[in-house]
């Protein structure tokens, strides 16, 4: 039942008018969960100084990153296949508190095992063993949050995708606090790491409570019984057809929501790869500068957070409703690559700090935008008793995109140490 073409008895379910959102609780309470979400994986990103310090010889933010990755794309593909059998709110809410367990990891091994020295690689395996239950979290509760939010008017996406961005930008702030009040040595290194892992269990942990809440509020509870009436239309209609089999039903039904959301999801792919892929290698390269010194680099990723931020608020104010504009743009962003590989290795008038932090502006604000206007476009025109399974779709699709980003930082990490 699509939520723009409704009549008949299907016109039933619109006997009252939505209610308001009083005092935007219900946009705050998505937008905090918004932050929680990617807050995780942001935390591991933005500790890669201290984790590179105590693993030299690692890579450590690539494993970091494909280690999150390949685990939640298989439970996301777990999730597709038999995901009907469990529902959103037991995923979300699995989810959440499995972040808070891979985030207490770290401080668990670090002040135990590790102690801030070099080398003990047994502190290594744990930490990847953290980023694997934060890939089963991710699957779970941002798989599931991104599904559920797809039932609801379009603000509340892009409530989710703002505190998605939100989040980069929190833990980059608290980068510039500790870099400015810690000595950049071993123990500062370590106390920042460990002051991001605290606040983003606290945001964690706030998040069960802001979840749990939601579904009290008045609009949110409106929109979930609709959900449900819309379920039971579509479950009395197949009473009425030629007998299949449940499992049969459920291939047919999704084989029609992967063939909805096809173009979309190759849209925020392509989003994903380009933008990891650069924004692995501004944090990887360590560019100089002799004004900024070794805030370089910080400012450089603090310029993609903002941005990325702006990007995914924009739409609320403009929003491309035609999806093969919106996937035409993303092909277009190919065109970073160039542009990355000419201000990294071309003439030195291209060097500069303006360059570099204006290619991360750009990508973070095409990131931003189009990741909003891609997921609504996917979730927004589907029936709504099906837009929870597209949503999944698209973040099963965007994850490819970061394995995607993954993969090719590998190229270009390759590519740099032979040289």
């Amino acid at each position: 039942m699509n939520r723009g073409e409704i009549d008949g008895e299907e016109a039933l379910l619109f006997e009252n008018s939505p209610p308001p959102d009083t005092f935007h609780l219900a946009y705050i309470i998505y937008f905090t969960l918004g932050v929680g979400l990617l807050i995780p994986w942001n935390t591991f990103i933005t500790a890669v100084d201290y984790f590179t310090y105590i693993y030299p010889s690692i890579p450590v933010d690539r494993v970091f990153t494909l280690a999150f990755i390949v685990v939640s794309i298989v439970f996301l593909l777990l999730i597709i296949l038999i995901g009907q059998h469990s529902s959103a709110f037991l995923r979300i809410n699995i989810g959440i508190g499995l972040m808070v367990l891979c985030l207490a990891i770290p401080l668990v091994v670090d002040r135990v095992l590790v102690n801030g020295k070099q080398g003990v690689y047994e502190g290594f395996y744990f930490t990847v063993l953290a980023l694997a239950i934060g890939g089963v979290a991710d699957a779970f509760g941002k798989g599931g949050l991104f599904g559920s939010v797809g039932e609801l008017p379009k603000i509340y996406m892009i409530a989710v995708n703002s505190g998605g961005a939100a989040s980069g930008v929190i833990i980059s702030m608290l980068r510039i606090i500790t870099k400015s009040i810690y000595p950049q040595n071993a123990y500062g290194l370590r106390k920042s790491a460990n002051l991001y892992f605290v606040v983003s269990m606290a945001v964690s942990i706030i998040c069960i409570f802001c979840y749990n809440l939601s579904h009290k509020i008045p609009i949110i509870r409106y929109y979930n019984e609709f959900n449900k009436k819309a379920i039971e239309i579509e479950r009395a209609q197949k009473i009425t057809s030629p007998a299949h089999s449940s499992a049969s039903n459920w291939r047919s039904t999704l084989w029609k929501i992967l063939h909805h959301v096809k173009f979309c999801g190759f849209g925020i792919f392509l989003v994903y790869t380009i933008s990891l892929s650069i924004f692995l290698n501004l944090i990887s390269e360590e560019p100089s500068s002799h004004y900024l010194k070794d805030w370089y680099s910080i400012i450089v990723i603090t310029a993609y957070n903002l941005f990325d931020l702006v990007g995914r608020a924009l739409p609320a104010i403009y929003t491309i409703q035609n999806q093969k504009i919106a996937v035409g743009a993303s092909v277009a962003r190919l065109l970073f690559f160039p542009v990355y590989l000419g201000f990294i290795h071309g003439p030195m008038f291209l060097r500069s700090e303006v360059s570099m932090i204006a290619l991360s502006s750009a990508v973070g604000l095409s990131n931003g935008y189009l990741t909003s206007i891609i997921m609504m476009l996917a979730t927004q025109s589907i029936d709504i008793q099906h837009a929870e399974m597209a949503g999944i779709a698209m973040i099963f699709f965007l994850s490819f995109g970061l394995l995607g980003g993954s993969t090719a930082s590998w190229f270009f990490y390759l590519i740099s140490s032979r040289r």
